[in-house]
């Protein structure tokens, strides 16, 4: 029976959203067609009617993994903390299947064609960008801070993930999110700015001393306090 357009893009999409998840999870190696098409509820033979190979599908998926995403940190007053705490959270940390895609297949891209690797490229390079935009500087030092920032992240979740320890992938994450986390440098200026003033406040210390020696009383104030 032939099938009509609408329930062939739906199955096609049934197949997509399948692999996607079951990659995350188990990495390419770890998932045969087999599997990725029981879990979409279709048979093997349907397979070629929709990609012409694995790789074919593999990039598909990877570009369906990388399209989903919680945004919300984009609207945020200090969207690289939001997006450290979303993306280094625990609940994330622990939903391979649906969590992010540069994490969990990043190193299997790497060794794949070019397809995959131009979604993953892409995806990478759309959130770089934008999470520079929402950044201060001149541009070439936002978008620095920027990818730092998602090598950060990417680097702390799948660290988090592979050791076997429950409290060091905790400790990990939380790392991760006061190192990737910061929206400025404002505590770095305090500090200079307290440097910049400690050799005023000896100076006046000190003339404010040998006042005191000198005359036997303090010296006034300009405000006749």
């Amino acid at each position: 029976m032939k099938v009509s357009r609408e329930r062939f893009a739906e199955n096609r999409a049934r197949i997509v959203d399948a692999a996607s998840r079951l990659f995350r999870e188990k990495g390419f190696d770890g998932v045969g067609l087999d599997a990725v098409m029981e879990a979409a509820g279709l048979t093997h033979g349907a397979f070629y009617g929709h990609f012409a190979s694995k790789e074919d599908l593999i990039a598909q998926a990877c570009a369906a993994a990388f399209a989903h995403a919680d945004e919300s940190w984009r609207a945020a007053a200090a969207p690289r903390r939001k997006l450290a705490r979303l993306y280094l959270a625990e609940d994330h940390c622990a939903d391979r299947a649906r969590g992010c895609g540069f994490a969990a297949l990043g190193a299997d891209v790497a060794r794949q064609g070019g397809g995959a690797r131009r979604a993953l490229g892409g995806a990478l390079e759309k959130r770089v960008d934008a999470l520079a935009a929402r950044l201060t500087g001149p541009p070439a030092a936002r978008r620095r801070r920027a990818i730092a920032t998602w090598a950060g992240l990417v680097g702390s979740l799948v660290l988090a993930r592979a050791v076997g320890d429950a409290g060091f992938s905790r400790e990990i994450l939380a790392a991760g999110r006061t190192a990737f986390g910061g929206d400025g440098p404002r505590r770095r200026r305090t500090a200079r700015s307290s440097r910049r003033q400690g050799p005023a406040l000896r100076r006046q210390s000190f003339t404010a001393g040998s006042m005191i020696l000198s005359t036997g009383r303090p010296p006034t104030s300009s405000s006749g306090r």
